[in-house]
């Protein structure tokens, strides 16, 4: 997956390009499409900025071998990224998920 297909992904769900970012919570960790999207007036990163941090993003889900868990969340939520409430997909890393977590976002 790269920064083209994640975007695709998320105009054909939403609409729009959704800011996407990793959280750790509880031990576990958490792939969240936020509600600010690159087409806002007001989004903090340019198109070039928004899809280096998506070439970004998608790297990681490869090395993780996480990539069919996003693609089947986002095509079977009901949610939708609204202000405050972002949507989260728990990712199941399996017996090397506390090697990832040492690593920051």
């Amino acid at each position: 997956m790269n920064a083209q297909e994640i975007r695709q992904l998320l105009l054909q769900k939403w609409g729009v390009s959704y800011d996407i970012q990793f959280r750790r919570t509880g031990g576990k960790l958490f792939l969240q499409i936020m509600w600010k999207y690159q087409e806002q007036a007001s989004f903090p990163l340019s198109e070039a900025e928004y899809m280096e941090h998506l070439d970004t993003v998608a790297s990681y889900l490869d090395a993780w071998g996480a990539v069919p868990q996003v693609q089947a969340y986002i095509a079977q939520t009901r949610e939708k990224p609204r202000l405050g409430k972002a949507v989260s997909i728990p990712l199941d890393l399996g017996d090397r998920a506390s090697e990832w977590m040492l690593e920051k976002f």
